[in-house]
């Protein structure tokens, strides 16, 4: 009689578990399919509202830039100890002029975006000096991380 309790919770415990993987979608659904409505130097910016919606991000710098995200990951198998995977990348780029008129669109995926070459240069400091003004705070902050002076002693 207790192994069949037993076996009936452990049936149902199993039935509750579901096969399907559980997807989390972020930004805007079919990007790709919905980007190749729009056409260089045909589209406005009414159109890619209607198309697209409001953009996912835009140029903080020029406000004719709009910038589009699609992200799909899923938890991966149970032996990789449900990291995320990730299934979709894609982001879309697109410059308008000063009439709102689509200039230049750019589409990048989960494979272009992984060519995309990163510079190593790094900014150089005008001044390498420190101000009066950033060493005194420099000074407060480390005395207000250890008081008694015991981390800089080691």
């Amino acid at each position: 009689m207790i192994k069949k309790i037993i076996l009936l919770i452990i049936l149902y415990l199993l039935n509750n578990c579901s096969t399907n993987k559980i997807i989390d979608h972020h930004g805007i659904h079919s990007l790709e399919k919905k980007q190749l409505k729009l056409k260089v130097s045909e589209a406005n910016i009414n159109d890619v509202k209607n198309i697209l919606g409001p953009p996912s991000t835009e140029n903080i710098f020029n406000d004719n830039n709009w910038i589009y995200i699609e992200r799909k990951s899923t938890v991966s198998d149970l032996k990789s100890l449900g990291k995320k995977k990730l299934l979709v990348n894609n982001v879309l780029v697109l410059e308008f002029d000063n009439r709102g008129v689509l200039r230049k669109k750019n589409f990048y995926d989960i494979n272009s975006i992984n060519d995309l070459k990163i510079s190593n240069y790094e900014t150089q400091t005008i001044n390498l000096e420190k101000s009066t003004l950033s060493s005194i705070l420099t000074s407060l902050k480390r005395k207000i991380n250890d008081p008694l002076g015991n981390k800089s002693a080691k």
